[in-house]
């Protein structure tokens, strides 16, 4: 058969409607919206799942990471897109073995995510045989098996990849690292490869720790909120509510993003009479349109106008004292400082000098603020340096240690920071693996492995033929499409522990199983141990547990701690050190060896039993950084621009309203004025009209990298409100146009908050 094609259908639908975006978020409409998805996929199931989602007492939401209030909760406490998330796992549609023998793998690959999203819950194992066009039912037995032969006639351990979503719990996570490092490799690409991984690199280096180093209390005690390239209308509602706090009781909130977004500007809460009646509260007070990847030369701006206000003011607006304290390297950020031209901080960044020393004037040693960040840092090509300046400006104020101040990067997946914590890292320290060769007797591997953007490469090149994928959508999440899909066609098995259809079960190696697993929302009932619970860890370092109480839609899943262990068990068999059996269906002898390999959780079970968890240790609330001189860094940088030709753009790739990372929800998103389609190019208004370019004519895509071209055809150009030079497109229709060898330095997160690309009037 002809291979599949990779890419979401390249055709639009024919019925877009566009309208004047939102000035605020949620509201009535959030509120119809979520009950229309719970209703479309199961009225009865769907609201059960509601009211026990994020309660003490049931599960953890599947989305986003934003923590639950310690003390009071509220009986809704979800935001849309978790109603979303929740509708979609509990939804009563299956996808049976006769859905598979009624369409190829061809035929789907010609459906739209949406479309996928909308078939239901995979009930059974499948099968797709080599040179087969339909996947087939296979015996979870036998399906076993097939993973085991496959890893055990590998030329090396390091030539198999188990790549990991942030949605896996923590007791997955941990037994699929502790499978991969039994087998031999390190190769444990993860989610966080392609989102935070500039986060954690940029704050080790620098602080000592790479979370965030707040709490939701802190948020209360804030005067001041920077909010760097976010979105959190969309990505985080939740984090609303914490904003919409602050602000009454007067704290300052900067926003910082180039597209003017609904959720920084204002929200009704839906769960307020005022905010049913479309009420708003007004969040920011400040707005920086910031240019493209100018994040860095505004934060140089911040620096140096504090250093100036210093100057002009002494002992008032520099902490001296944290600085001799607590820090190294500040003698050589002064020193930079001083050199930085005012002309082009202000040319690079897009934002003016008399803007930026307002700002500045907010912020003293005497101001308790927070710095949020999210992708829209995270995906340049200096998105290390960048985290490095946030993180300058809070030790240049001693604004870390202290109530209401300090670091907060915002997570977009429920656990993908647990997932860090349980281990999965491509590059794991000493100390954890001499604890998992004590704890087990065995021998872990030393050599560092693969993170995503290299395990694609690896692939591509023949030199990993095994991918397992423990949850997520990895096509349709990893850069440059069509050459993850050539890379994925390389290998010679290729399997997926999913919940639903997605694009990935499309495009696969020679030989591809899926393997069906339960949701959150679902019991875990294992074989004479009884019910089950999992625990998760959210953006603000709490680790608590999540129960499901829903039946499972079909007697054919298993837990995805028990498909990990079942998975070794067939590799290993007998004789291994490790009891994979024993612990397929006890969670507490998980937790166990958790506790006696991983910092932090002493009486694991006994804490996790607790309602509302326990938050892990953070050495840096006590003013103690781990770095290799026990100081925190000062870092220094010089910022180089994206030379841009005439006639080309600088695009980032962003979510609609309507989807939670790679699942397609909806076809809508309301807040930015569209409606019924997702082939969409945000363009200045300017930049239209010097290109020629009609509202919602239909353009194609050029990107440009080293000489190369890639290309995404038929989008439709709509005029927004974001900076010259500045264009946005939903992924992940415009992940073809990311290059796989463009990533952030140290990190190498795919840059996709800067891609280089022309465009034209569509030639169909």
């Amino acid at each position: 058969m002809s291979a599949p094609s990779p890419n979401p259908p390249e055709t639009t639908t024919g019925t877009l409607q566009a309208s004047a975006p939102h000035k605020h978020a949620a509201g009535l409409q959030a509120v119809t919206v979520s009950l229309q998805h719970v209703a479309r996929e199961s009225l009865t199931r769907g609201t059960i799942s509601l009211l026990k989602m994020n309660q003490k007492n049931g599960f953890d939401c599947s989305s986003c990471a934003w923590p639950d209030p310690d003390d009071h909760r509220s009986s809704f406490e979800f935001c849309e897109n978790g109603a979303k998330a929740t509708a979609s796992e509990s939804t009563s549609k299956k996808i049976t073995p006769y859905f598979f023998a009624k369409y190829s793998v061809e035929e789907i690959a010609e459906h739209s995510d949406y479309w996928m999203e909308r078939q239901g819950r995979l009930t059974q194992p499948m099968h797709l045989a080599p040179g087969a066009t339909h996947y087939e039912p296979i015996s979870w037995d036998n399906a076993f098996e097939k993973i085991a032969d496959h890893l055990k006639k590998l030329p090396s351990p390091d030539h198999a990849l188990f790549y990991t979503s942030g949605r896996a719990s923590n007791e997955a996570a941990y037994l699929y690292q502790l499978l991969a490092r039994q087998y031999g490799t390190n190769n444990l690409p993860d989610c966080s490869n392609m989102c935070h991984e500039s986060s954690g690199v940029a704050m080790r280096e620098s602080i000592g720790v790479g979370k965030g180093t707040v709490s939701l209390q802190d948020f209360d005690k804030a005067h001041v909120i920077l909010i760097f390239g976010q979105n959190p209308g969309t990505n985080h509602p939740r984090m609303l509510t914490t904003l919409q706090k602050a602000a009454r009781r007067g704290a300052t909130i900067i926003a910082i993003n180039p597209l003017r977004e609904a959720g920084l500007l204002g929200f009704s809460h839906p769960q307020e009479p005022a905010g049913i009646l479309g009420q708003s509260t007004p969040l920011a007070d400040h707005y920086l349109q910031v240019k493209p990847k100018g994040d860095m030369p505004l934060l140089h701006g911040l620096l140096k106008a504090i250093h100036a206000n210093e100057a002009t003011n002494p002992g008032h607006h520099i902490d001296h004292e944290f600085i001799e304290q607590h820090t190294a390297g500040y003698e050589e950020l002064k020193q930079q400082l001083e050199k930085l031209d005012w002309k082009e901080i202000v040319e690079h960044s897009g934002i003016s000098k008399a803007r930026i020393e307002e700002i500045a004037a907010l912020l003293t040693p005497r101001t308790n603020f927070i710095s949020c960040w999210a992708m829209g840092l995270t995906q340049q090509p200096n998105a290390v340096a960048t985290i490095q300046q946030v993180s300058n400006l809070h030790l240049l104020l001693g604004a870390l240690g202290k109530t209401g101040a300090g670091l907060c990067p915002v997570r977009g997946h429920s656990n993908v920071q647990g997932d860090r914590t349980m281990g999965i890292w491509e590059e794991p320290p000493e100390s954890f693996l001499q604890a998992l060769d004590q704890e087990f007797q065995i021998t872990t591997p030393r050599k560092h492995g693969h993170n995503t953007v290299s395990a694609i490469q690896a692939m591509h090149k023949g030199d990993a033929q095994v991918f397992i994928a423990l949850g997520g959508n990895f096509l349709s999440a990893a850069p440059d499409t069509e050459y993850t899909a050539e890379a994925l066609n390389n290998c010679d098995l290729t399997v997926q522990i999913s919940t639903k259809l997605n694009r990935s079960h499309t495009t696969t190696g020679k030989e591809a199983l899926i393997l069906p697993c339960l949701v959150r929302s679902e019991k875990d009932l294992q074989p004479q141990q009884g019910e089950q619970y999992i625990t998760v860890e959210n953006s603000m370092g709490i680790v608590h547990s999540s129960q499901g109480h829903l039946n499972p839609i079909s007697k054919h899943l298993l837990s995805e701690p028990t498909i990990v262990a079942k998975i070794a068990h067939t590799l290993f068999g007998e004789d291994s050190p490790i009891q994979w059996q024993t612990l397929a269906h006890n969670y507490d002898l998980i937790r166990n060896h958790i506790e006696n390999t991983i910092p932090g959780f002493e009486q694991f079970n006994e804490r996790s039993r607790k309602p509302g968890g326990f938050y892990l240790p953070n050495a840096v609330k006590e003013r103690k950084f781990n770095t290799h001189n026990q100081k925190a860094n000062f870092f220094t940088e010089d910022f180089t621009p994206i030379e841009t030709q005439p006639g080309q753009l600088l695009l980032q790739t962003l979510r609609s309203h309507d989807q939670f990372n790679t699942t397609i929800y909806g076809l809508n998103d309301r807040y930015r004025g569209i409606h019924n389609e997702r082939r969409i190019l945000f363009l200045n208004l300017e930049d239209m009209k010097a290109q020629g370019i009609q509202r919602e004519q239909p353009v194609d895509i050029t990107s440009h990298f080293n000489d190369q071209t890639r290309h995404a055809p038929n989008f439709l150009a709509i005029p927004y409100d974001l900076p010259k030079g500045c264009a946005a497109a939903y992924f992940p229709e415009a992940n073809p146009l990311v290059p796989i060898d463009s990533f952030a330095e140290k990190s190498h997160t795919p840059t996709s908050k800067a891609v280089i690309i022309t465009i034209e009037a569509s030639k169909v």
